[in-house]
């Protein structure tokens, strides 16, 4: 069955850094872009990065573009989420999920990918708090 598993969450204070996963099993990375949401209490879901599984393009949200990295290592078929100089703001539970780059007949991401009305898989969510 094809899910995926992220990990890596936690607490941590204003300016340290985490690194969250999101491990793919069922399915391979190369051919789906794989994105990071998170939602805090209260808030809509905001999609933070993306990254091809093909090409390696990546993209990045406004809040988040010079803070975090998105990367790969296909090897482990996991997606990496490297979060830097975090702020309280970041709080939240992180998602990942998988989106078929074959039946949207693509390969390069964009700000799109953070858009799609349904993805093809879902992670159960890390946590991430940010607090003095």
């Amino acid at each position: 069955q094809s899910h995926l598993v992220e990990s890596g969450g936690g607490t941590v204070q204003p300016g340290e850094s985490l690194r969250l996963s999101c491990k793919l099993s069922g399915f391979y990375l190369d051919y789906y872009a794989i994105v990071w949401f998170r939602q805090a209490p209260g808030k809509l879901r905001e999609g933070v990065s993306c990254i091809s599984g093909d090409d390696g393009s990546t993209y990045y949200s406004d809040s988040v573009k010079d803070r975090f990295s998105i990367s790969t290592d296909k090897a482990k078929n996991t997606v990496y989420l490297q979060m830097n100089g975090l702020e309280p703001e970041d709080t939240g539970t992180y998602y990942c999920a998988a989106d078929d780059l074959i039946e949207r007949s693509m390969v390069t991401v964009d700000a799109t990918c953070v858009t799609r009305t349904a993805y093809d898989y879902w992670g159960q969510g890390t946590q991430v708090t940010v607090s003095s």
